[in-house]
């Protein structure tokens, strides 16, 4: 058997210390290290990569810190609508689905339309049927609702913007609260996840990167895993999950080597903002971003957890 890795996400932006409450910073690198905790019990125990990765994103979904499952942002019409997927490196099937409502763990499903259908990509009332059809929980709308959403959703509604959620109480700011995972087992299998309510005031219908295979995640054991977090028709328009892979397997690149090509230079070229973290088949960890800071976590080599958004 060989070694495991392990990250997370959970957003990437103008995060800014000086606008940081120590209760919030307390609460977010918290959130991110029971997610590296998850991860690491299935991975040490010779677990799969993919349930690592799924287990992992069902903690920040259930989190209100983080724009997925609980704390999804308001779209606009004051509805919360959420994108998730997963995606396997062994045989690169995947699950994704896209403008769910009422789903507790948008994830779950994602993994159910990887295992239970033959499609990839289920939306809206299609993909909610398939989780009533497996019992899979949902919750009322007051369960998504957080006050700090809520007045996000205010501030996007006076300015008449799209606001790329997280922002904080200095006014709208390009921020991204995005929920991801990437793993290596022990077997040498590769996964990637991620999960989102997108941006806030939203228009109704829109489908961000985090549900399409290439843009908000990709997998596959020659190369890597890779999910993603930021300005979701950017990382769509440079297919940027992929384009990392890709570079790996044609190009000969490493994995640092790719990712940061993609995020700094081929994403940052079209004025797109964001970052990614990805492990390659030897677990090697790459976590490059393009903006102030950086919700990440990952376990070092001795399977501590190491949480960080900034440089620290």
């Amino acid at each position: 058997m060989g070694k495991f890795a392990f990250a997370v996400h959970g957003g990437a932006g103008v995060i800014l210390k000086e606008n940081m409450t120590p209760e919030r910073e307390s609460r977010v690198r918290a959130g991110l290290k029971a997610a590296l905790e998850t991860g690491r019990k299935i991975l040490s125990k010779g677990g799969s990569s993919l349930d690592a990765v799924t287990e992992a994103i069902v903690i920040l979904e259930d989190l209100p810190e983080f724009n997925a499952g609980r704390g999804s942002v308001f779209n606009h019409f004051g509805k919360h609508e959420m994108d998730a997927a997963l995606m396997s490196g062994q045989d690169l099937s995947t699950g994704a689905v896209a403008s769910v409502t009422g789903v507790r763990n948008p994830v779950r499903l994602a993994r159910a339309v990887m295992e239970k259908t033959p499609h990839v990509l289920l939306t809206s009332e299609g993909a909610e049927a398939l989780a009533l059809a497996l019992g899979l929980p949902f919750e009322p709308a007051e369960y998504f609702y957080t006050e700090h959403r809520y007045k996000q959703l205010q501030q996007a509604l006076e300015r008449n913007q799209t606001q790329l959620d997280h922002a904080d109480d200095h006014g709208v700011g390009k921020k991204f609260g995005t929920v991801g995972a990437v793993a290596l087992d022990e077997a040498g299998n590769l996964a990637a996840g991620v999960s989102t309510g997108g941006m806030t005031n939203k228009k109704y219908g829109r489908i961000g990167d985090s549900p399409i295979v290439g843009a908000g995640l990709y997998a596959d054991n020659r190369t890597c895993a890779v999910s993603a977090t930021g300005e979701g028709e950017f990382f769509i328009r440079r297919v940027a999950c992929h384009d990392i892979s890709a570079r790996m397997e044609y190009l000969d690149e490493n994995l640092a080597q790719a990712a940061q090509t993609v995020i700094m230079q081929r994403l940052g070229d079209l004025g797109g903002s964001g970052g990614i973290i990805a492990v390659d088949a030897a677990g090697h960890l790459a976590m490059p971003y393009n903006t102030p800071g950086m919700y990440r976590g990952f376990l070092d080599d001795t399977g501590e957890a190491v949480v960080r958004i900034w440089a620290y």
